[in-house]
């Protein structure tokens, strides 16, 4: 689901992921035309990352 969210609403992927500062960036470069589609490459990155970090907490290494 947060990855639906993150191609159509990149801005709303980082306040899922408790990142609102980055979340508000990406919101402003969303606003422009060219900017969805480098806000949305982000959106995914920094959800990948996210999905790592849960997993290596699980694991008990991080």
């Amino acid at each position: 689901m947060r990855l639906l969210i993150a191609f159509f609403l990149p801005w709303l992927t980082f306040f899922t992921i408790g990142r609102p500062i980055s979340g508000i960036l990406c919101l402003f470069l969303q606003i422009t035309v060219l900017g969805w589609i480098p806000a949305a490459i982000w959106a995914v990155y920094a959800l990948s990352q996210y999905s790592t970090d849960q997993k290596l907490k699980r694991a008990g290494l991080s």
